[in-house]
């Protein structure tokens, strides 16, 4: 944990460049997580999409809806991880371990509901999506081993976040860039048949199961299980504020404890749930287009999160520092890392939107060599690209108000944004422009939403919140 983070516990005074040396280190490491997440999704995309638009297809026509189960038990493990950072920063340490128990009861109860919903909606659900008769076997398929693995995947997001919350943003990104890794040596072995292969002249069969699209979600799941052990274990044995070993307590959960994580999580999953029904909304508008469309879609998702998610891991270290800053009852330094953070993530992530917009055409090939997909995701990928500046400030400082225990108010900005701007928008573009006007329609809702919470940002007391 950085040495400035006891800083904040401790009420000493931090400088102007001191709480930007303290952001920038903590956001390096999460940025670095978060661009690993993407690249698991871009071993899957480039990998599969070398099998066909059919294949590639059948993955995107899920796959709002596996986010929206992925975000739902996130979401749920916030509620904890905000409380731990609050704990750390006022210097009870005993009370965080007590955050961490019952964290990891309610993580596997509601983990194991959820994926019991999505085992029991897997077959149908592409043909609910509008999905061709085609691609709608696969898409089941792939749905299906993802939210089978629920419980471990929350684990994960149980123990990163944890981590990141008391400062520790080092051991999440080198198990994630491990996770990225894993999953491209599974892939490699579990997406494509035994074949012929040569390297430098020299000629070899390389062994592979040949199980397509099934194999991409096995090699993924597989990759994210080893490393959950891992962070589950680093977390109890290891990190010095939560370690479970050698200490006692309960993990049956307390009402105090649980009301708070309800507080907090409550608006934030059902924030999750609409803006993924959204997203399922839009795949609908998307699907009448053709598989092409689908593809393409999905793909420039998959390519633009290359720019967006240098912004999530810039606001999971906002919620730290503002949560360990809150707890320790300082809100002048909550509200000045607020205003950090979120310039920060606007700089970088108008960079980014930049070079998407240059080389989009190489963005894409990298995934598909299908020339119609491939034309069409750099298209639609810069379009998004002016948007990219306001989407920061959204996501950067929706990440500073959670920090706070904000998430009612962010909630409903959220909410409102993506309901009644972008999908209505959507809905009239797409018929009129195709999947470039359903882009059009986001990328107006991004900016959008981006002056509706820098405007919450500067003119509300939103760091005063007790």
């Amino acid at each position: 944990m950085p040495s400035d983070i006891k800083y904040i516990r401790e009420g000493l005074p931090l400088s102007w460049s001191e709480r930007l040396g303290l952001t920038v280190r903590l956001s390096l490491p999460a940025m670095l997580a978060q661009l690993s997440s993407i690249a698991m999704q871009y071993i899957d995309a480039s990998m599969v999409g070398r099998l066909g638009a059919d294949d590639s297809a059948s993955i995107g026509l899920v796959s709002t809806s596996l986010w929206l189960f992925w975000g739902v038990c996130s979401a749920m493990t916030s509620g904890y991880s905000v409380q731990v950072a609050h704990k750390v920063g006022a210097r009870d340490d005993e009370g965080a371990r007590r955050v961490l128990r019952q964290g990891i009861t309610a993580a596997i109860i509601f983990s194991f509901l959820m994926a019991l919903i999505g085992v029991a909606i897997a077959w149908p659900l592409p043909l609910w999506l509008g999905g061709e008769e085609s691609i709608r076997p696969a898409a089941s398929l792939y749905f299906m081993v993802f939210v089978a693995a629920l419980p471990l995947l929350t684990l994960n997001y149980l123990a990163g976040g944890m981590l990141r919350c008391v400062g520790n943003m080092k051991v999440p990104s080198f198990v994630s860039g491990a996770m990225c890794a894993l999953d491209c040596i599974l892939n490699w072995f579990l997406i494509f048949p035994t074949r012929e292969m040569s390297v430098g002249g020299f000629e070899f069969t390389m062994p592979g199961a040949g199980l397509g699209v099934l194999g991409a979600a096995l090699g993924t799941v597989g990759a994210e299980a080893i490393c959950a052990s891992v962070l589950m274990w680093y977390v109890c044995c290891r990190q010095p504020e939560l370690q479970l070993r050698g200490t006692r307590g309960s993990f049956r959960p307390t009402r105090d404890i649980t009301r708070k994580a309800v507080n907090i999580s409550v608006p934030m999953t059902v924030e999750h749930a609409v803006i993924c029904g959204a997203q399922i909304a839009i795949t609908m508008i998307v699907s009448p287009l053709g598989v092409i469309a689908i593809a393409a879609n999905a793909f420039a998702v998959t390519a633009e999160s290359l720019c967006y998610m240098p912004g999530y891991g810039i606001s999971d270290a906002a919620t730290a520092l503002t949560g360990q800053s809150h707890g320790a009852g300082r809100p002048r330094l909550v509200r000045q890392f607020g205003f950090m953070a979120v310039g920060l993530g606007m700089v970088i992530m108008s960079v980014m939107g930049v070079l998407m917009w240059l080389f989009a055409p190489e963005i894409m090939s990298v995934i598909t060599p299908v020339e119609a997909i491939k034309d069409l995701g750099a298209s639609v990928l810069r379009i998004e690209a002016w948007a990219e500046p306001m989407f920061a400030t959204a996501i950067v400082a929706y990440g500073v108000f959670v920090g706070v225990g904000d998430t009612k108010v962010p909630a409903v900005l959220n909410f409102g944004s993506i309901w009644l701007i972008r999908v209505p928008l959507a809905w009239f573009f797409a018929s009129r422009m195709g999947l470039q006007g359903v882009w059009m329609a986001m990328a107006i809702e991004l900016t959008i939403r981006g002056l509706l919470f820098g405007g919450r940002l500067c003119f509300t007391r939103w760091y005063m919140k007790k």
